[in-house]
């Protein structure tokens, strides 16, 4: 039997976590969730319908953009829009921020092209509801137009496809004003692509700010009020708060949404924040003391005619005015499922995994207003017959407290006539106990899955051919005896820290009530 040895699950298992190549620190460090913020405000612009004194004439004076693949004619029931936050240094007409701007936004001068923060929100016909669902920027997709890719890299890898074929078929070899023009298209029809083969949902609409969208917009409605469980001091995004209820603003408003570093969650945990936000800034769009002061709802205005880009086929005007009648309680906020939050890619590059037939249906489940459809549809997987088990090698990594819980659970998985893989034991390495493999449809990952008490499957790239992980955490509760059914185990988890939410209970916000959510 193999010794537990101190490992990572989930990790690429030919690199060790000191040697993988990781993303330069300094793009880090500058790009990581700060669009997050320009589209935690803007979503309230799309999503409230404040009427039409805010939005008269505001139509004509946004930008639009031409040629987009959006709009399947309401064929799913519901209007769909894709949401994009960029983390250019431009606004909406493409002038360049001024260097007091720059300092507001706590970012440097260098142009960027990432879309670090993706939301798919979906209203229902009768516009009675919306909800915003957050994709995180790490997800790993597989894309029709440019292969394996983080989602939130795919924007600027088909834009830069676009000029490099522009390039080679140029007689100078010089790129054109309509060339710029032209990969800007294909970047963003990049990801209306990679998102409709993720969520299985066409976009009818498209919308896109830039950084300095978020702060004008917080600043419009006098800042937004926020709570934390715990004091913060991350330099890396200028998180710097107490504990406790407070009201941010401005280049602090931005920190506050765009911290993932020092959170147990990394970025599923920012997504927390972000949506705590929006929730709050619903809320206060929506509050009197807003609607009725016209200096306020001219703030907003100017704020989205310099930062907001949408599709020219979109009546703004309109659609705000058919959701008028929306009420803060009806604004939800949720996350699409993932399967893992620290996989790697072959080359080591981290990322987060996702199942896009999980995420399909997850995400249809809001096209309509029936309250069972509204809370999501609960993911089952199913068993596949017809697996050889002596074809299939099984490791199993323990992350619980308990000495050789990976053995006696490989145990039960030999008498059953599977191989041994590895036996590994990684500390609270897992928030969650699950099968894992390099597929969604893996047959043999649901076959060990219902052997150990129907563990949900998970998809890690990472995880051989051939071959599946569990990973047993504080809540696995299936079989460790000799025989798969003889004994099983019973946690202990009152010794234990609670999981963090944005993991174990996946909370969602809505923009009713009169609490302020208190989040990591």
């Amino acid at each position: 039997m193999s010794a537990e040895l101190p490992v990572t699950p989930r990790h690429a298992p030919s690199r060790a976590r000191g040697t993988r190549h990781t993303t330069p620190a300094r793009p880090i460090a500058s790009r990581i969730g700060r669009v997050v913020a320009a589209l935690v405000s803007t979503i309230c612009l799309l999503v409230t319908g404040v009427g039409w004194t805010l939005f008269n004439g505001l139509s004509s004076d946004l930008t639009s953009a031409g040629g987009l693949n959006v709009g399947d004619g309401g064929l799913d029931g519901a209007v769909d829009i894709l949401l994009v936050g960029t983390d250019n240094r431009t606004d909406a007409q493409g002038k360049p921020l001024s260097q007091e701007e720059l300092d507001t936004i706590r970012t440097g001068e260098d142009d960027g092209e990432n879309t670090d923060t993706i939301l798919l929100i979906r209203i229902p016909e009768d516009g009675s509801s919306a909800t915003a669902i957050s994709i995180p920027r790490d997800v790993y997709v597989e894309t029709s137009s440019v292969g394996g890719s983080k989602i939130n890299g795919v924007y600027a890898a088909n834009k830069e496809a676009y000029l490099e074929r522009a390039v080679s078929t140029a007689s100078d070899g010089a790129l054109t004003e309509q060339d710029q023009h032209d990969a800007v298209k294909a970047g963003r029809n990049g990801l209306i692509g990679a998102v409709r083969e993720l969520t299985g949902v066409q976009a009818d609409h498209y919308a896109e700010i830039g950084l300095l969208g978020f702060v004008l917009l917080t600043d419009a409605v006098g800042g937004v009020p926020v709570c934390l469980n715990e004091s913060v001091n991350e330099p890396l995004s200028g998180a710097n708060f107490r504990a406790g209820v407070q009201t941010v603003s401005g280049s602090d408003a931005l920190s506050f949404v765009r911290q993932r570093h020092d959170l147990p969650a990394g970025d599923l945990d920012r997504i927390v924040r972000q949506q705590a936000f929006m929730s709050q800034l619903v809320k206060k769009i929506l509050s009197a003391g807003t609607l009725a002061d016209p200096s306020k709802l001219g703030a907003l205005v100017d704020a989205a005619k310099r930062s907001f880009v949408i599709d020219e086929n979109w009546d703004f005007v309109d659609f705000a005015m058919k959701l008028q009648d929306i009420s803060g309680g009806s604004v939800r906020f949720e996350t699409i499922p993932v399967t893992s939050i620290d996989s790697y890619t072959e080359w080591g590059e981290s990322i987060v995994t996702a199942d896009p037939a999980q995420v399909s249906e997850f995400v249809a489940g809001f096209a309509s207003t029936e309250d069972d459809d509204a809370a999501g549809p609960e993911q089952t997987p199913t068993s596949t017959p017809g697996v050889n088990p002596a074809s299939i090698t099984v490791s199993v990594v323990n992350t619980t407290s308990i000495d050789g819980l990976a053995s006696q659970v490989s145990g039960s998985l030999t008498e059953l006539g599977y191989k041994e893989g590895d036996l590994l034991t990684d500390p609270a390495a897992a928030y969650t106990s699950h099968v894992a493999a390099a597929s969604a449809d893996d047959a043999a990952a649901f076959a060990v899955s219902d052997a150990l008490g129907g563990l949900p499957v998970q998809v890690d790239p990472a995880v051989p051919a051939g071959s599946v992980r569990v990973v047993l955490a504080e809540d696995y509760s299936g079989p460790t005896g000799d025989a798969v059914g003889i004994e099983s185990y019973s946690p202990t988890t009152d010794t234990y820290e609670p999981l963090p939410p944005s993991i174990a209970e996946r909370p969602t916000f809505d923009a009713g009530g009169s609490d302020v959510p208190c989040v990591n």
